[in-house]
């Protein structure tokens, strides 16, 4: 249990400042009745200083019922359903301090002359006193502990969005390498000097993915890797398709969490169609920041056949996963495919 004390010690300013508040709650509470009016209470009065002295001790009640509430009763009964023992000694406690109380309040009765008030009278109106500081002391302690249960429980979330992140990110980076050393392979024999180009190519952007990718990085950083990786596959690909790209961003200083836009573009060249007739292997890139918003377009074309048979998917199921994570109501994504063309529209509020 995390009891009220050690969630003080937690945090040393917070609880002085706490302390501080409560002192000058009941400081204040005191000044407003006995200074700064002209109550009678209870038959105590200001004109000859009785009620100084009985609303001193009386407050001094109302604070420890209060204080019992949030310190012991609350978090070692109400709180492990001991409820039970919880209403009986809140009771009991309640009925002893109203007898205690009342019984301090005829000796005052005594020491200045008072006209006694009737004994069943003055126990009942001491008894609703200690009730309300009783209530109140309850719901403060469980409006605490619904706050700190609030916090654990948003701790657990962003811990388990952290995990999960982690492990997302672990699986892009060998699903990325596979990907691009298999690029590579099929070069290999073809046009060495493309291969050994592309694999220098391929090691730099491998090399950014390891290094530089942290959990939030500059946005022209992550869209000069982008860029890399397009010019990579546009070496790959040569005359095989038709790619028109434009990458553009009006902040330099916004950031962006790592290797998001990637596994879209990389899904396009991936899938894009392989007709002989060139102009219908077409691939269009459009990325750009505008007052903060981040806009990526992609559409290719893809045959029918091969998408249906294609084998995989991580990446796209990764990116999706990481946006729900990273950006739950800051961003939309929209991918559709219709006449064997495939389009992906994303926004991203940075």
């Amino acid at each position: 249990m995390l009891s009220f004390v050690e969630t003080f010690k937690m945090n040393r300013t917070i609880t002085l400042l706490i302390i501080a508040g409560h002192l000058l709650f009941w400081l204040f509470n005191y000044w407003l009745v006995v200074m700064g009016s002209n109550l009678n209470w209870n038959g105590f009065s200001t004109s000859n200083d009785s009620l100084a002295y009985a609303y001193a001790y009386g407050l001094f009640f109302n604070a420890v019922l209060f204080y019992l509430q949030v310190f012991w009763l609350f978090p070692s009964k109400y709180k492990y359903n001991k409820k039970v023992n919880f209403y009986i000694l809140s009771i009991a406690v309640l009925i002893a301090i109203s007898i205690i109380e009342t019984y301090m309040d005829y000796l005052v009765y005594d020491i200045y002359g008072i006209k006694n008030e009737p004994v069943d009278g003055s126990f009942i109106f001491n008894l609703i006193i200690h009730i309300i500081y009783t209530v109140a002391g309850f719901f403060y302690a469980l409006k605490f502990e619904f706050r700190k249960s609030e916090k654990v429980k948003q701790q657990l979330i962003e811990e388990n969005y952290k995990t999960e992140l982690k492990y997302l990110k672990a699986q892009l980076n060998p699903h990325f390498l596979f990907n691009g050393i298999n690029s590579i392979y099929h070069l290999i024999g073809k046009n060495d000097d493309l291969a050994k180009q592309t694999l220098l190519q391929f090691s730099g952007l491998l090399r950014y993915q390891l290094y530089e990718s942290h959990t939030h990085i500059l946005l022209e950083k992550e869209l000069d890797y982008v860029l890399k990786y397009i010019k990579l596959e546009e070496t790959r690909k040569g005359s095989d398709i038709q790619l028109d790209y434009d990458i553009k961003s009006e902040d330099p200083t916004l950031k962006i969490a790592p290797l998001l836009l990637i596994p879209f573009i990389e899904n396009a060249f991936k899938h894009c169609s392989n007709h002989i007739k060139v102009s219908t292997n077409s691939i269009n890139i459009k990325i750009e920041e505008i007052g903060g918003k981040l806009y990526l377009n992609v559409v290719n074309s893809y045959d029918e056949s091969t998408y249906k048979n294609r084998v995989g998917g991580i990446g796209l199921n990764n990116v999706e996963k990481r946006l729900s994570l990273l950006y739950p109501d800051t961003h939309q994504l929209h991918i559709k495919k219709e006449k064997l063309i495939h389009t992906v529209n994303l926004t991203i509020n940075l």
